[in-house]
């Protein structure tokens, strides 16, 4: 569900603080956030985080693109392996048959 127009969109202000800070020096250093409910704003365009999925911290720079969007977005906090089942099964312990030449 989403948040409500009237509230506008969630930004933590301790995060906007870092940022302003982060711009005035031109420090590149990521800023280090466990907030990955909050929403990219213009105002942190270029510059990088570090966002905590739960085990490490996932570095990024923001982009013009990743404007609107929420930082859990881009810190995945599950590792796909591989489906399975029978064709999984199949196509790894069979290697595929050599075609036979023509001359």
């Amino acid at each position: 569900m989403s948040r409500s127009l009237k509230k506008g969109p969630y930004v933590d202000p301790k995060i906007i603080a870092k940022v302003h800070k982060a711009k005035a020096d031109n420090d590149r250093t990521p800023i280090k956030t466990w907030s990955r409910s909050c929403t990219i704003t213009p105002d942190m365009v270029g510059v990088s985080f570090a966002v905590h999925n739960g085990r490490k911290f996932i570095e990024f720079t923001v982009d013009e693109n990743m404007v609107g969007h929420k930082f859990g977005e881009f810190s995945p906090t599950r590792t796909f392996k591989a489906h399975s089942g029978k064709l999984a099964k199949e196509s790894t312990t069979k290697p595929p048959a050599p075609k036979p030449q023509q001359k």
